[in-house]
């Protein structure tokens, strides 16, 4: 049974250095190969992961319905199988976890039926793994149409400011919303610095959220980022990376 943590959080607060730290750790402990999603339309938890995206899923279904609009489907190849084939062709396999991007959104037109096809192949695709990540968008409607509906655990990144933590119970609410099966909620602070203050704690509990962990500030996530390297190779003794390996081991046995 696949263990799937997803991690969302508003535009800035370093959610897909998260996932990509959480991807780093589960492969440090053995837990491979690891199933990597980006459904973040922004798309860059492969330039996290120090690969190359050459189809994202979002070009698959584009070109899948325009295929079939032109009447040019493969001769003796049905619908289910052409669109197994095309997203087998998008996964970019790499030493220790493959990886998916969900890409651009659905533009205008009806795509239920393409949606469904991908739903379903991803969840057959996804039980090969024993862990999932997924870089969420902050919106959540990639795991609400296109990717798994159950999610053992939902990480909410937020920054370290009043508002941040507001944001984070509002994208929980909405995930109760648009009832996506959560197996368990909460909430990580990034790039504290120190102690985390007694008014975050207040705020942390007014809204009622459950506080998973802190991610200190990390000299060496900047310079990676200067630098344009992959997190996915931070050292082990960064104290970005120690932060994570606590937190996964609380739920990673």
């Amino acid at each position: 049974m696949s263990f799937t943590i997803a991690v969302a959080g508003k535009g800035g607060t370093g959610k897909t250095t998260i996932s990509s730290l959480i991807i780093r750790g589960l492969i440090k402990k053995g837990k491979t190969p690891v199933f990597a999603v980006d459904a973040d339309a922004n798309v860059n938890l492969n330039e996290q992961l120090g690969v190359k995206v050459e189809k994202t899923i979002g070009g698959v279904r584009e070109e899948m319905l325009d295929t079939i609009g032109a009447g040019k489907m493969p001769a003796g190849m049905s619908k289910e199988t052409y669109m197994e084939y095309q997203i087998q062709d998008a996964l970019i396999e790499e030493n220790g976890f493959d990886l998916l991007v969900m890409g651009r959104p659905e533009g205008p037109g009806c795509y239920c039926y393409a949606n469904n096809l991908l739903r379903r192949y991803i969840e057959v695709l996804a039980k090969n793994y024993p862990y999932i990540v997924i870089d969420n968008e902050a919106g959540m409607e990639h795991l609400s149409r296109r990717t798994t509906q159950k999610i053992d655990l939902l990480l909410i990144v937020s920054e370290p400011n009043p508002v941040g933590i507001l944001t984070a119970a509002r994208i929980r609410d909405l995930a109760k919303e648009m009832k996506i099966s959560v197996g368990k909620t909460g909430l990580v602070i990034n790039r504290v610095n120190g102690e985390l203050p007694d008014i975050l704690k207040q705020e942390v509990e007014k809204y009622g959220l459950e506080l998973i962990g802190t991610i200190p500030i990390d000299d060496t996530i900047t310079n990676f980022s200067f630098e344009r390297k992959p997190t996915i190779l931070m050292p082990d003794d960064s104290p970005s990376t120690r932060a994570i390996g606590e937190i996964i081991d609380k739920f990673v046995a």
